[in-house]
């Protein structure tokens, strides 16, 4: 029988992810049909006043969380390329006079690969960013038209050049398990975006989202070949040296997205902006914050955030979701921390040990993470492992 559930660590949640920011740029030139992130299309943006009321909202969360030590920012979106290099500036000098910054610090920023949003990559590097995270999404001109894309192959190997150039670090995302593509398909595409031998890659299958453009009116692709697609993905790319560290994402030894890893990881984050959510640490609890979806809402500055606290159940859970991603799994030590119980008797029982027979789960120590198979099927994995 699994140990009792009900109680908290005695010196409340344990945090071992660092301390993130994430800034949300809800703006973009046009709605991708596959998106479901909070983006919207506005004809004007009042650069001025999102600036300001950027670093207000910065002003107003230092003020409930100081002294901590900034270890990643991320300006995600939406499309943060098209916010002026003068508002990332803005941000990034609020941040660093509000908290200490880690030595490494990793600043990111999303970018599409236009070729007015690639001109702005110098001053951006100049304002403080020194990771770009590049939009490709595809690199041949018909699949960018059906995923709603609005640069083409071209504009897209050029900004990849120019980002390399520009910054010490880059990433790029690609989406497969398209509408009409096979393996040998993928195969030339991806060996295609080998040659730049990135430091970095996302590499997401397409998933069709309910309320997307693409909901009932696209296939995913069936199982068998979205497998077949999953294993061509992590033998191309470890034998390149880009091994997955969490389900879609690939890095060289070192080159692990700080950012997403505080996520996985169960750090604490704060989320800045429009839809933007957050975990924080705030006397022994840990809050979950998500700010207002409509940016013309948020803009006013009236009733922004919206604060949960977790019990300990909803946080085992959330850690369990987000570290088995990884394929390095949960970290056992953080567990007991967060939660007070370890994870062997947080999971006791039948689903679990089916799980490990089946050979989907494993243990290394006190850490548990899923198999090369179990990864393949990880929502199945953590339908049965979690109640």
């Amino acid at each position: 029988m699994a140990a009792s559930k009900s109680h908290s660590p005695p010196n409340g949640p344990h945090n071992s992810g660092g301390f993130a920011i994430y800034l949300h740029w809800p703006f973009c030139l046009a709605k991708c049909p596959y998106c479901d992130f909070n983006s919207h299309v506005r004809d004007n943006v009042d650069q001025d006043a999102w600036r300001t009321a950027l670093v207000e909202e910065l002003d107003r969360a230092a003020a409930r969380v100081p002294g901590r030590i900034v270890s990643s920012i991320f300006f995600g979106g939406g499309t943060p390329s098209l916010m002026p290099p003068e508002t990332v500036a803005a941000v990034l000098d609020n941040i660093a006079g509000h908290w200490a910054m880690d030595g490494g610090a990793e600043i990111t920023l999303e970018a599409n690969p236009t070729s007015v949003e690639a001109a702005r990559f110098k001053g951006y590097r100049s304002a403080g960013v020194n990771r770009l995270s590049l939009g490709v999404q595809a690199l041949n001109n018909q699949d960018l038209r059906r995923l709603g894309r609005n640069h083409n192959a071209d504009e897209a190997l050029a900004a990849l050049d120019l980002a390399r150039k520009t910054f010490s670090r880059c990433n790029f995302d690609l989406i497969y398990a398209r509408p009409d593509q096979g393996v040998e398909d993928w195969q030339a595409e991806l060996a295609q975006a080998l040659k730049f031998a990135p430091s970095h890659l996302s590499l997401y299958q397409l998933t069709i989202e309910k309320g997307t453009a693409f909901d009932g009116t696209v296939q995913a692709a069936d199982s068998d070949l979205a497998a077949d697609l999953y294993e061509l993905t992590q033998e191309m790319c470890l034998q390149v040296g880009l091994p997955a560290y969490e389900i879609s994402n690939h890095a060289a030894a070192g080159q692990e997205s700080r950012h997403n890893l505080a996520y996985w990881r169960y750090g604490e984050y704060l989320g800045i902006g429009p839809g933007a959510h957050g975990r924080l640490l705030i006397d022994g609890q840990r809050l979950a914050t998500s700010q207002r979806t409509s940016p013309e809402k948020w803009l006013s500055g009236a009733g922004r955030t919206k604060e949960t606290v977790l019990n300990v159940e909803e946080r085992a859970t959330e850690m369990l979701m987000m570290g088995m991603r990884l394929t390095q799994g949960v970290n056992g030590a953080d567990f007991l921390g967060e939660t007070g119980t370890s994870l062997r008797q947080w999971l006791a029982g039948p689903g679990l040990e089916g799980l490990l027979a089946g050979g989907l789960l494993q243990w290394r120590g006190e850490d548990l993470m899923a198999s090369k198979d179990g990864l393949q099927v990880l929502n199945a994995v953590l339908a049965e492992l979690l109640p």
